[in-house]
């Protein structure tokens, strides 16, 4: 045996430990899913005038809602962005992460933090919501596992850019693969944006729950969150962009137009993603309108890499089309893969997300954003966002990445086709409902059957909501019967169907400029733009830390 065969055996079975800790991680993701779509189908027959909160042990409305939004918007997402992106770094970079102890290390924290959440959110001790507003108060419990959370996020990124390190020093001069690129660039921009929340636990939340001191600054620590609170989005779009970018196209057999326009779009969401907060706090006082104003502008910009993924993926779709024998305007449409239950959720997810950031857009308006803040218009809106781009792609995404972790076949592709045509219809119906009855001036965080000033014209709205939040429960409990039965599945996937294909590129990096690849650059380019957009914000508001907590729930 050579040395070289030595070495390649070596790091498959490196490679091999690490795929079982990055399945882990996925699974543990799926366990978010499950709790918040428990409390999910409570909310949604809630609509419907049937409340089954008391019979299933909770103490309110709000710690189902609390249960619901923590799990399906942290813990889902961020479990799935661990695994999914070290994942496809293992790939781009054709060897395995630099180290081990970092990818074990960020799940055992990532589990800690959710086990302490959960166990402080069951107890009713943490019914704060997803939002985690003071002066609400949480048990310090709560917050130490918001905060692993987080740190298991960052011990993946940190275990990226060592693994970059590693790849350079044996690929002197060579450009980033784009897979790995775009992959690392996501977890650069969540770096800069977990900030904001990283400060206000620690610095506010937490020694306030503790009683170290003896109040807190809600206006402070609710602009702390959303300098976190918006970038979050993008923490749970581009792990999916990732896939749309890099393994869509590659499935309807397109190719996308070029690697510097999909290295430039990373480059915008790591700049214009965190100094954008401001825009969920137009009806704050103590906020300067010309603070507002240029935070609003930058949200308008952000719009921007949407739009170009947007027009990039339909030009590879529809060069796939035609290399499929499609012809004419349109005629390459029926051509693409629609009976593939991996590409055709995504694409699903694709569709909605583009009303989404059209809904997206009238928020990030000042005039118009007045007329729906904070009615049920807003969790219309993000249910487009997280619950139909970011959570049907995950779905989607596990079809291909479960067997391929796992080397067990798809149980039924029929199934999860229908699966996901199931979870589209019900998420659009869903959110239909509830941004028609917050355009006629229902408030959003409430149990709307037993608010007393509930109006009539509500009822039809109700039933859509209502309706469709049932669909969505029984596409997520079909998404879980597949994900099992795959799982336990004796026959063993095919080489194609555990195949990472990745997508090319007409014009490839050697065509762009090599400037796009200096993420130290773009990294402080970031945090400069940042500085520039928060420092005045927060140096106006200075700190008033004498308001107590309330638990209201």
């Amino acid at each position: 045996m050579t040395t070289d065969t030595r070495i390649d055996i070596a790091l498959s079975e490196v490679e091999l430990s690490q795929r079982r800790w990055i399945k882990w991680h996925l699974y543990l993701g799926f366990v978010g899913l499950l709790i918040g779509t428990l409390m999910g189908v409570l909310q949604a027959l809630e609509r419907l005038d049937v409340n089954l909160y008391d019979e299933v042990g909770l103490e309110s409305y709000y710690q189902g809602l609390t249960l619901h939004g923590v799990t399906m918007a942290l813990v889902f997402t961020f479990a799935f962005a661990n695994a999914f992106l070290s994942l496809t770094v293992i790939r781009g970079f054709g060897r395995p992460l630099a180290s081990h102890a970092l990818l074990v290390g960020s799940f055992v924290t990532a589990a800690a933090g959710v086990v302490m959440a959960a166990i402080a959110m069951l107890l009713n001790q943490a019914t704060v919501l997803y939002t985690l507003y003071a002066p609400l108060q949480a048990t310090p419990l709560f917050y130490i596992g918001a905060v692993l959370l987080v740190i298991s996020t960052w011990m993946t990124s940190v275990n990226q850019l060592l693994t970059l390190k590693a790849w350079r020093k044996k690929h002197p001069g060579e450009r980033i693969p784009l897979l790995s690129y775009i992959s690392i660039m996501t977890f650069l921009m969540w770096d800069i944006a977990s900030v904001g929340l990283a400060v206000s636990v620690l610095g506010f939340l937490l020694p306030w729950a503790f009683g170290w001191v003896g109040g807190t600054d809600p206006l402070f620590t609710r602009t702390l969150f959303w300098f976190t609170g918006h970038p979050i989005v993008y923490f749970w779009l581009l792990p999916v962009y990732v896939s749309w970018y890099m393994m869509a196209p590659a499935r309807a057999s397109g190719k996308l137009f070029s690697d510097g326009v999909v290295r430039g779009v990373f480059i915008l969401f790591l700049l214009l993603s965190t100094p954008v907060g401001l825009h969920h706090q137009f009806t704050d006082p103590g906020v300067h309108a010309h603070l507002k104003f240029i935070h609003g502008l930058l949200t308008l910009g952000v719009f921007f890499p949407s739009m170009v993924t947007a027009f990039t993926l339909v030009a590879a779709f529809e060069n796939g089309g035609k290399r499929r024998g499609g012809k004419g305007l349109i005629g390459w449409i029926p051509k693409l893969p629609w009976g593939d239950a991996i590409w055709t959720g995504q694409v699903l997810a694709m569709l909605g997300f583009t009303l989404g950031g059209a809904t997206g857009l009238i928020n990030a308006s000042y005039t118009v954003n007045v007329v729906v803040h904070n009615t049920a218009f807003i969790p219309g809106h993000f249910h487009l966002t997280v619950g139909t781009a970011t959570a049907l792609s995950i779905m989607a995404i596990s079809y291909w990445m479960v067997p391929h972790l796992t080397g067990r076949r798809l149980f039924s592709n029929r199934l999860a086709l229908a699966q996901v045509w199931m979870w589209f219809g019900g998420v659009l119906m869903f959110s239909r409902g509830l941004m028609a009855a917050g355009i006629d001036n229902q408030p959003r965080r409430i149990p709307v059957n037993s608010a007393p000033y509930a109006q009539d014209s509500w009822t039809s709205y109700e039933v859509l909501t209502g309706i469709g939040g049932i669909i969505m429960t029984i596409s997520a409990f079909l998404f879980f019967y597949i994900i099992i039965r795959t799982a336990m599945n004796k026959v063993a996937a095919t080489s194609d169907e555990m195949s990472f294909e990745i997508s090319e590129t007409i014009k490839g990096a050697e065509e762009s400029p090599a400037i796009l690849d200096r993420l130290g650059l773009w990294f402080v380019a970031a945090v400069a733009l940042v500085l520039l957009a928060y420092v005045p914000v927060l140096l106006s508001q200075g700190l008033n830390l004498d308001s107590p907590g309330f638990i209201l729930f």
